[in-house]
């Protein structure tokens, strides 16, 4: 009988679109494709076929590291703007809590609002006898 692994977060799931590529890795092989196919043709006769293809290479290297690169959930252009956010913003941090005690002393207390209700029935009822 085949068994089939299901995993336990599904959000992690992503959805393939072709030949089992996400939308995202479809796009970066792409865009590597336009810029460095043309850089091969071009540079091919003048440089020779084993250089132009490294440095084609090379130039393509960073569409497939943005495709594949993922960390904790975030692909790495998520991962850059959160670190030059932090680099840009003051480095002392300061710990702000919110004291939710001052807000339960603010709020009406129930059985003190009880006790005025008893108590204004009790002078109705004081005032009705006299």
């Amino acid at each position: 009988m085949a068994f089939v692994t299901v995993p336990k977060d599904l959000s992690k799931v992503k959805s393939k679109v072709a030949f089992n590529l996400t939308s995202r890795q479809i796009v970066c092989f792409s865009l590597a494709a336009v810029v460095g196919i043309p850089f091969y043709i071009l540079t091919r006769k003048a440089l020779g076929s084993t250089i132009s293809a490294v440095i084609m290479i090379f130039i393509m290297l960073p569409f497939f590291f943005l495709a594949m690169y993922e960390k904790d959930g975030l692909p790495f252009e998520k991962i850059m703007m959160n670190f030059i956010r932090f680099a840009r913003s003051d480095q002392i941090r300061t710990y702000q809590t919110e004291n939710l005690y001052r807000q339960l002393e603010s709020l009406p207390d129930p059985e003190r609002k009880e006790e005025k209700s008893i108590e204004r029935k009790e002078k109705r009822k004081q005032k009705k006898h006299t």
